[in-house]
């Protein structure tokens, strides 16, 4: 049986969603011989032209509640519109359980998660209303920020979307709806050392860094403070240093860190401080499901557990 690839937009109220539906189908000719079906969530500003959703093949069903927004529902379109794709345009502010909880005819496969968001109103939801904007990005496989001008922190963004969403795509889009490829993506240290000091302010900046570009640090000896994970499950010769970060909120703790390798992994103390030294290897490793920095014990000793054990992303 074929199957129903669906497409499943985030993000508030006039961030963008409708706009990037209709340059998807109608302005690069998405599929123009296909049965389209928008889902449409909300109401926002920009609205669909019906004769041009007609000439892209697409047709437009509106849910107007979170409690409308269910399994028979969408089993009813899915029998209603006979569709072959299928755009979800959410509601940005419903909760992202309501639509994972969802049971979808089986036809219909979730292949791209995309979120929208806008770049002037960004750092100021990100203050006052966090909980709900993280509900936008953090699983969005693609998060679009548009209406970017020559001020935007696009590092800035790049970091905070990265802390809640490691695999999230980013994509900049300036204000008149080129795409900005020129993303700044400095750290505040010297990766083209052959030997790289991490401070400790630095290491969660570090770790995304070494996550998006491993190759950066391939060959290359690193030394920080860690934290040292190494619970009885992981196989002998292997631990973690890393450290907890604080992702969302005080509610929101994760240790983070990369596997390590040491015939001295034993005589680290489990939840020990110790300034580390390590070699970084890209390699296969199945936490990756493919290849990803993977680290050697070069050297350790003992530290002090620092005031604030906490990193952060800025």
């Amino acid at each position: 049986m074929e199957q129903i690839p669906v497409y499943f937009f985030t993000g508030f109220m006039d961030s963008g969603k409708t706009s990037l539906i209709i340059e998807t189908l109608i302005e690069n000719e998405f599929s123009p011989n296909a049965k389209n079906l928008i889902i449409a969530c909300e109401d926002g500003d920009v609205e669909y032209d019906e004769e041009k959703l007609k000439k892209a093949s697409a047709q437009l069903a509106v849910i107007n509640s979170e409690e409308e927004f269910n399994t028979e529902t969408i089993k009813m379109f899915d029998m209603q519109y006979k569709p072959d794709a299928v755009f979800i345009e959410y509601n940005g502010t419903w909760e992202y359980s309501c639509f994972e909880n969802l049971e979808m005819p089986k036809e219909w496969v979730l292949v791209q998660s995309l979120c929208t968001i806008d770049a002037s109103t960004f750092d100021l939801y990100m203050t006052n209303m966090r909980p709900m904007m993280r509900e936008q990005f953090f699983m969005a496989d693609v998060v679009i920020f548009n209406r970017c001008t020559d001020q935007t922190d696009k590092s800035k963004f790049r970091r905070m979307i990265k802390a809640l969403n490691r695999k999230a795509q980013m994509v900049y889009e300036r204000v008149d709806g080129t795409i900005d490829d020129s993303a700044d993506d400095a750290v505040p240290f010297d990766y083209s050392q052959e030997e790289i000091a991490i401070s400790d302010d630095d290491y969660g900046l570090w770790y995304l860094d070494a996550l998006d570009h491993p190759k950066r640090y391939d060959g290359k000896s690193v030394t920080f403070l860690a934290k040292i994970y190494r619970p009885e499950k992981l196989k002998k010769g292997v631990f973690v240093p890393g450290r907890f970060a604080m992702t969302c909120c005080e509610d929101d703790i994760t240790f983070i860190g990369f596997k390590c390798k040491s015939e001295k992994a034993q005589q680290l103390e489990h939840r020990g401080w110790y300034e580390v030294k390590v070699k970084v290897r890209v390699e296969f490793a199945r936490e990756y499901k493919g290849k990803g920095p993977v680290l050697y014990l070069e050297d350790y000793k003992p530290a002090q557990e620092p005031e604030d054990e906490l990193v952060y992303f800025s």
